[in-house]
């Protein structure tokens, strides 16, 4: 499920274009805290390396690579990264 970053309030699936606001607190949507690529621990804040530097991250920019995260794909990836950390450390 697509969530707004600031009010967490579902968003409509589909595409999320430039102007899109989130319909409960008219926050931008197409911002790179929204993204899937948005990454605090990466250059500019962004696993993307070919997208351009965004200064504020939770304003609406004009990324071409920009991909709404959705929950569920997070879930999965933290389920993932779980297991692999588990299976590195296993005691034997």
């Amino acid at each position: 499920m697509k969530k707004c970053f600031r009010c967490h309030a579902p968003v409509a699936d589909g595409k999320v274009s430039f102007k899109d606001e989130c319909p409960s607190c008219r926050s931008d949507l197409h911002v790179c805290v929204n993204c899937l690529f948005y990454d605090t621990g990466k250059h500019n804040s962004c696993r993307e390396p070919q997208a351009d530097y965004v200064k504020e991250k939770d304003r609406a920019n004009f990324c071409e690579y920009f991909r709404f995260k959705d929950d569920d794909e997070q879930r999965s990836d933290r389920d993932e990264a779980a297991k692999k950390w588990e299976a590195l450390f296993k005691k034997r």
